[in-house]
């Protein structure tokens, strides 16, 4: 596959590069450049949310996980559909009539400065971590290809898309979705097709298997990722964004819940990919390779040769919106500028360094965006959440609020990234795995304490 595959990878980034160069010159301002103009119809919000929602995680690390648990790894994907039906149900049609342009600018809008600032801070900081989760993915794919690891291609394949990204923005990113949407489905479906109704192997004992809880996957797991991976989908800032970019709030709502749909339909269909694995190929025949991976390997040249583009374009869908939404946001809501070239310069350097934590080889993209996710979840998605609904209400109290936000930010950290020194401490392993959670049960309560507070002192 390696020339094959080459000559293929060069046709496809060309497509990309040459999107961008044709919609430079038709960027006018900031808003143009970083919401796509705010004009974005139905069909084009569906197509781009998708792409953006199903990436490495969703592709290569969901088939990962239902290879090494079972069914139950369904959840991660089906909780991100909830998550976006949830949305369309409470939240877009009041996210959209806010007319924000991030994330941020929306907690900046409806509650002040304070807010935008934090909630800024944590995207740009957790973000790069996604962006490196998505490199990571997108290098073993690379390699997986090419027979050979080769950090040439992938530092090249990686500044190519930055640059596409730079010059074009989220015009640019809104039309390639559309294509890597397209590419991705056909990709995953042919692979269903293949497995079941070509290759056909042994099915029987997969029909007695389909389970949604297990001994690697129990009611508390259930629990965490409802409100720590629905929680992203529900209200995180790349979901967010597709929001942004509509031309209205009739448009935000039916795209979310068409999106949520659909999503659930392509969890069922990449979950049955994994359990087709799961019980045809034994972990000996499997080896090191990811369980996608090795499915391309099963599959004629030219099946292969568009799954692995399905999973490339799965991978770069998220990795173009994620760049161009935390490079926004660092401008507009930190920097306090409506500026292209600010922007610009901003997706060159986190991209960059996303690159440069990508090649360092910190973490698979599971446990890059579990961590990310679990700063963002527990400080943001309930306080803000509080925010919108009691926008033109009874509003906040911003420092009480400000605290709910670190409060839940601060538990996810630690329970993320210094469980060695809490252990250390003295504190049960039991209590700091669940941290996250209850950083956003805090968070919760004292968001709607600062709800409560400044209703009382009217």
């Amino acid at each position: 596959m390696n020339i094959t595959f080459l000559i293929a990878l060069i046709l496809y980034l060309l497509v990309f590069v040459i999107i961008g160069l044709m919609d430079f010159y038709k960027i006018k301002d900031f808003t143009d450049y970083s919401v796509a103009g705010k004009n974005q119809t139905s069909f084009a919000v569906i197509m781009t949310l998708l792409a953006t929602v199903v990436g490495a995680s969703t592709t290569i690390g969901i088939t990962d996980t239902v290879y090494k648990i079972g069914f139950p790894g369904i959840w991660w994907l089906a909780f991100g559909a909830i998550g976006l039906i949830l949305q369309s149900i409470f939240l877009s049609e009041r996210v959209r009539s806010i007319n924000a342009d991030t994330l941020p600018d929306l907690a900046g809008k409806i509650i002040g400065r304070p807010a935008e600032l934090i909630i800024a801070i944590i995207i740009v900081i957790s973000w790069i971590g996604v962006i490196a989760g998505q490199l990571v993915a997108m290098n073993s794919l690379i390699a997986f290809a090419l027979g050979k690891n080769s950090k040439l291609i992938f530092g090249a394949v990686s500044i190519i898309v930055i640059a596409y990204i730079l010059v074009g923005g989220q015009m640019s990113v809104v039309k390639t979705d559309k294509l890597q949407l397209i590419i991705i489905l056909l990709g995953v479906t042919v692979c269903l097709v293949y497995l079941y109704f070509v290759k056909g192997g042994d099915i029987s004992g997969l029909a007695d298997n389909i389970e949604l809880l297990n001994y690697n996957y129990g009611p508390m797991n259930l629990f965490t990722q409802f409100f720590v991976i629905g929680g992203v989908y529900f209200l995180g800032p790349d979901i967010m964004s597709r929001n942004f970019i509509s031309k209205d709030e009739k448009t935000a709502r039916i795209s979310a819940s068409i999106a949520g749909i659909v999503l659930l339909v392509f969890s069922v269909i990449i979950t049955f990919i994994g359990m087709w694995l799961k019980y045809n190929i034994s972990p000996e025949e499997m080896g090191e390779n990811g369980a996608l991976m090795y499915a391309i390997s099963m599959l004629p040249k030219p099946l292969a040769i568009l799954l692995v583009f399905g999973l490339l374009s799965a991978i770069l869908s998220s990795t173009d919106t994620c760049i161009i939404n935390a490079s926004t946001i660092f401008v507009k809501d930190i920097l306090k500028k409506e500026n292209v070239n600010y922007v610009r310069i901003t997706v060159f350097v986190i991209g960059g360094l996303a690159l440069i934590l990508a090649m360092m080889g910190r973490g698979d993209i599971m446990s890059l965006l579990t961590g990310a996710y679990s700063i963002y979840t527990p400080g943001v998605i309930f306080p803000l959440m509080i925010a919108i609904f009691a926008y033109k209400k009874n509003g906040v109290r911003v420092p009480l609020w400000v605290a709910s936000v670190a409060l839940g930010g601060s538990f996810g950290i630690a329970g993320t990234y210094f469980s060695g020194p809490l252990l250390a401490l003295g504190i049960p392993s039991s209590l700091i795995s669940y941290l996250t959670l209850i950083g956003m049960g805090l968070s919760l309560v004292f968001a709607l304490i600062s709800v409560k507070w400044k209703k009382e002192s009217k």
